[in-house]
């Protein structure tokens, strides 16, 4: 099998936005834009390059501290997305295998679905292969044009378009997979003869058809999965989307989702048989949870979180970078952060672990053996372990470690006056 790299145009404005943040780094379910492209390629191919522009700062940042295969190329000045792939040709001289080129704004494509297209540019013994899929409201897509015997003839963006190619359902998806040592020439030959005066990567179409290479279109039959960010409104469009496919994969896989409509979860989040999700809870970011657990309702897991079998997370828990064992029960109105909390802990309700410092903004470690028992509106203050068996009563401050099988608590001594109502209510 040939070596594959992948190119990923990031270099857009993304003026409908309306946003000082670079388009691809708006978020997902608190993952960028960007992320989700760049997960989905990781495991086909050896290398991305990044294709930036617009803030090109802060997406170099992004990806150089979350993809090692990864590396960013400076478009400057944007002069089209034919000039954006060309961009990678210095990089790219004595490459022999094959180039996937996506967009970093179309988080729903998928793994299966970038491994399929591969395939079939290889079963066709393809040169350039585009992804297509059929639009009943085409509008702002590239239309795919036919030869009579419905191969492939060439794309045409929607400026440039006549009325009769306009009214053309089939479009360009934006994912091409090229046979790179024949297709690298076409970047430099490229013209600008257009509305826009760019020079468009699809007329790589065009080129390959002079050169007698082999040209095909692969149909996507979900169009969901190319669906691009343009506004908040194609963000919030496309949230809903990956959000209803994450639960429906759920369910269809043991977990009970009591209410869909309301319950929100992120994709990099695995979720075992037989567990409860109740409604209106919220989880993004990676998480782990075990069999027979219940969340929520109105629960907020906001990533690092693993949580082993027969757990409950009542409801209003915020959960963030937190280990909960096995029959571990972390009770309704209770924060609990950056902690480990170990198997049959009890955490009684409104506890709260204090994990930053806003002086040295540091987060520090909540630690809570097997067996703990935290009674209710507990603060524990980080770093702080409390050993196996210990009992914590409630309202008590924890600003030290509380060794095994220990009571501990902070509170006042209880002061009764008697009588003190009826005295104050005989003296109005």
């Amino acid at each position: 099998m040939s070596e594959i790299k992948a190119i990923i145009l990031a270099a857009g404005k993304g003026t409908r936005m309306k946003s000082e943040t670079p388009k691809v780094l708006h978020k997902i379910f608190e993952k960028p834009l960007l992320g989700y492209v760049l997960d989905n390629v990781k495991n086909i191919v050896n290398e991305s390059f990044v294709i930036v522009g617009h803030h090109a700062e802060e997406v170099t940042e992004y990806v150089e501290k979350n993809y090692v295969s990864a590396k960013t190329i400076l478009q400057s000045p944007q002069l089209g997305t034919g000039h954006a792939v060309s961009m990678v040709c210095p990089h790219l001289q004595n490459f022999e295998g094959q180039a996937i080129i996506l967009c970093g704004d179309t988080p729903l494509i998928t793994e299966k679905t970038i491994k399929e297209f591969i395939e079939f540019h290889n079963s066709k013994d393809s040169d350039i292969t585009v992804m297509s899929t059929i639009f009943e409201n085409p509008t702002n897509y590239g239309r795919i044009i036919r030869e009579n015997d419905n191969s492939l003839k060439c794309i045409v963006e929607e400026k440039d378009a006549t009325p009769e190619q306009k009214a053309i359902k089939e479009v360009n998806a934006g994912i091409y997979c090229l046979n790179w040592n024949k297709i690298k020439d076409a970047f430099s030959q490229l013209t600008s003869n257009n509305a826009q005066g760019e020079y468009y990567l699809t007329d790589i179409i065009a080129w390959g058809k002079k050169q007698n290479l082999n040209v095909n279109a692969y149909i996507l039959d979900n169009s969901d999965e190319i669906y691009g960010i343009n506004s908040r409104n194609n963000l919030a469009t496309a949230t809903k989307i990956m959000n209803e496919r994450k639960l429906n994969d759920l369910m269809d896989n043991g977990v009970t989702i009591v209410d869909p409509t309301s319950t929100w979860i992120s994709e990099d989040t695995e979720i075992e048989t037989d567990t409860i999700i109740y409604p209106s809870t919220y989880i993004e970011g990676i998480n782990k949870i075990g069999k027979n657990c219940k969340i929520g309702p109105c629960a907020h897991l906001r990533g690092g979180v693993e949580i082993a079998d027969n757990c409950k997370i009542g409801n209003f828990v915020e959960l963030k970078k937190a280990k909960i064992n096995h029959n571990t029960n972390v009770g309704h109105l209770s924060y609990i952060g950056d902690s480990e909390l170990g198997a049959r802990v009890n955490i009684g309700a409104g506890t709260i672990t204090a994990n930053y410092n806003p002086l040295t903004k540091e987060k520090s470690k909540t630690i809570l053996k097997d067996d703990v028992k935290i009674g209710s509106n507990t603060v524990l203050v980080a770093p702080v372990t409390v050993d196996e068996g210990a009992n914590i009563g409630a309202l008590s401050v924890i600003t030290k470690n509380i060794k095994a099988w220990s009571l501990a608590l902070t509170r006042s001594p209880i002061k009764i006056i008697e009588d003190w109502v009826s005295k104050n209510l005989e003296k109005k």
